[in-house]
């Protein structure tokens, strides 16, 4: 798993987030965005306790990971929930490639990356617009996917956060060879910015899953982001 992860992640990649999709046909607009050329796939998952809304779980992610591996693709598990490290194995199980959760959000944040990282799968770590990147410094070498949330988390459609390019480029010189992930606000407007500041993926759910085309919709957003 965290193989196939590693490998599409050596180039700049658009991760189109579920988060935004029509949950009726949701197999269908997975397959509009992988056919668009999408290879990672964003699974936000939501408790109600760290962040106010409830989202979805394993079951969900599981429903759509073989069709995502089949067109050689990787699911991208983002744990907006408390205490964590109680639920990995369950995502991982499901068939996650990666699985992402916040420093705010459990006191074992080295704990969780290592337990994450033996389950198979790429380990991430997150932080709120108020965290410091700075609080990530002390991770280094134990995380491969630094999250940088553009908004505050909890729901799709927010505004980008100004500023947040400078937060990237500082997270950049902090967490070694970890790839930043940005979430929040990324559309074609937003995107080229991040991406000049040494992000490499870019979560975008509204942005995609709101528009009439979705495929359309994230071929212009890896065009602002000069990614694959």
């Amino acid at each position: 798993m965290s193989e196939r992860m590693a490998e599409l992640l050596e180039e700049r990649r658009v991760a189109p987030s579920i988060l935004s999709a029509d949950f009726s046909r949701l197999g269908e607009q997975v397959d509009e965005v992988l056919a668009a050329g999408a290879r990672v796939i964003h699974v936000d998952v939501m408790d109600g306790h760290f962040v106010p809304p409830i989202t979805i779980g394993p079951l969900v992610a599981g429903s759509i990971a073989d069709r995502v591996h089949a067109a050689g693709g990787a699911v991208d598990v983002h744990l907006m929930i408390e205490a964590p490290e109680r639920h990995i194995e369950e995502f991982a199980r499901a068939g996650a490639d990666s699985i992402t959760f916040h420093d705010e959000a459990t006191p074992h944040t080295n704990r969780t990356l290592g337990a994450i990282r033996e389950l198979g799968c790429l380990a991430g770590i997150a932080i709120n617009p108020g965290t410091p990147a700075e609080s990530l410094a002390e991770l280094r070498g134990h995380a491969d996917i630094a999250l940088c949330m553009t908004v505050n988390p909890g729901w799709g459609g927010q505004a980008y956060i100004e500023g947040s390019a400078d937060k990237v480029r500082r997270l950049a010189g902090l967490i070694g060879d970890a790839k930043i992930e940005v979430d929040g606000g990324i559309d074609p407007e937003t995107a080229g910015s991040v991406a000049d500041a040494g992000a490499s993926l870019f979560v975008a759910g509204s942005a995609i899953f709101s528009d009439k085309n979705p495929g359309e919709a994230y071929t212009r957003i890896v065009a602002a982001a000069d990614a694959t």
